[in-house]
């Protein structure tokens, strides 16, 4: 009988601990077991930090300018994929999503995805799913400026001897 007693109590124990932990997992700072600080802890962040330095500044000149990009001439878009930035989402909206006189070429069950320029075989985009990994996975701005010209100049050959 002592057995059954103790395994009961322990249950409930252990019940009641398990709803208390559970309890400010869901309701974070709802109770306040005797804390001093309740009135301050409602208002956390109440003024800015005045040591906190903007490490960062864009003029609004650089955010506002416009590029002439010709696709129908010989302009290149190279996109430099960082890893974890949302490359892959934004890579893959350049090929599908953008609106173009010739839009770009992306088959069923094909990663790659063919971007020429209007009437001609050339392509406009230079990125994962237009050329691959030509330069090698996640290429950085270096690999991708000693690259880049090479691997375009080699498709254009091949495209040439072809005709």
């Amino acid at each position: 009988m002592v057995g059954r007693t103790s395994k009961f109590w322990f249950v409930v124990v252990g019940s009641v601990l398990f709803m208390l932990i559970l309890y400010q997992y869901v309701a974070p700072g709802v109770m306040n077991l005797g804390s001093p600080h309740a009135e301050d802890e409602a208002d956390i962040y109440p003024t800015p930090d005045p040591h906190y330095v903007k490490k960062y500044y864009f003029p609004i000149r650089d955010l506002e300018r416009t590029v002439d990009f010709q696709i129908k001439g010989d302009d290149v878009i190279v996109f430099l994929h960082i890893q974890k930035t949302g490359g892959t989402t934004f890579g893959r909206h350049l090929v599908q999503n953008v609106r173009l006189e010739v839009p770009c070429d992306c088959r069923p069950g094909q990663k790659k995805c063919t971007c020429y320029r209007p009437n001609r075989k050339e392509t406009w985009l230079f990125s994962r799913f237009s050329t691959g990994w030509s330069c090698g996975l996640h290429a950085d701005w270096t690999e991708l400026t000693n690259c880049v010209p090479g691997v375009l100049n080699k498709k254009e050959s091949k495209m040439k001897s072809q005709r």
